[in-house]
């Protein structure tokens, strides 16, 4: 059998990818499986590392506040982006105007927008707090960053405010795509815009929605600048994510095969969330 001679193109490609993906993810797996301080030679321990993570309450932590931060972006992110990209589809005058406005946050530094949000988070002196006292609901101030209870809540909104603009574009793509005749015939027989919204958009609207939730998930699952910066993980591991507990265990605690360990587990709930999800969400679309 003649190989076709296209193929050969393809062989720096495959190269490249063998050595920066299979290799390294190959590496990291074998290195999942020692206990290793970064000098000298690493000792074996087969799964110990993985036995560890599943049943020390800290990794369970980590693990249940990595889901939970991704669930609350996901949801708000994605849900704020769709009600704002309802609202400028239906004031064009202003759409490009106010579109511009939401992306401003996105394109701030993220360890910069990290120091503002926690200043602004500050019990004392912080802008939040303030403002509330200003407006007589001084009994809403929080220690925002302190509270265990409201800490992973309080990153997790300066996560949705910064990229809720990247939402709302992406959205306001989907609705360029729904053609205007639709719209004209729901309006002809008497339908109010809550019930084209629920009813027309949000059906239609179907791949944007795809598109959002996966690029959401994916880089909630993997999030370490916000909780690094603004809480370094407390308080009481009530902001450690996976990201930020991997850059501990090698920045601090030198423990390559433990971070190694808790890496290949980001990777596979990575791979896991994303594959269901996306299933889900094109048999969905394949149904409307």
């Amino acid at each position: 059998m003649k190989l076709d001679k296209r193929l050969y193109f393809l062989i720096p490609a495959v190269l490249l990818y063998l050595a920066f993906t299979i290799y390294p993810l190959i590496s990291g797996i074998s290195l999942s499986m020692t206990e290793y301080a970064g000098v000298g030679e690493g000792k074996w321990v087969g799964t110990e590392n993985y036995e560890e993570i599943f049943s020390d309450q800290r990794y369970i932590q980590v693990l249940k506040n990595t889901v939970f931060y991704a669930i609350l972006v996901v949801v708000f992110q994605n849900g704020i982006g769709l009600v704002f990209a309802a609202l400028l589809n239906s004031l064009p005058q202003v759409r490009n105007l106010f579109r511009t406005a939401l992306l401003v946050p996105s394109m701030l530094s993220l360890v910069i927008a990290g120091y503002i949000w926690q200043y602004l988070y500050s019990p004392i002196g912080g802008g939040l707090n303030e403002v509330l006292a200003a407006i007589g609901l001084s009994s809403l101030q929080q220690v925002w960053l302190g509270d265990s209870n409201i800490a992973l809540i309080s990153v997790a909104a300066v996560h949705v405010w910064m990229f809720v603009g990247y939402s709302t574009a992406i959205f306001l793509a989907g609705y360029a795509g729904i053609s205007s005749e639709i719209k004209e015939a729901a309006q002809l027989d008497g339908v109010s815009p809550i019930k084209a919204f629920f009813y027309i958009d949000i059906p239609l609207l179907a791949p944007a929605i795809t598109v959002n939730i996966t690029l959401a998930t994916i880089g909630t699952l993997k999030s370490f600048e916000f909780p690094f910066i603004m809480t370094s993980g407390g308080p009481d591991y009530a902001t450690m994510t996976l990201g930020l507990k991997i850059f501990t265990l090698i920045f601090q605690d030198f423990k390559y095969g433990m971070a190694a360990a808790l890496s290949v587990v980001m990777i596979l709930l990575v791979a896991l969330i994303t594959i269901v999800q996306n299933s889900y969400l094109r048999a969905r679309e394949d149904k409307i």
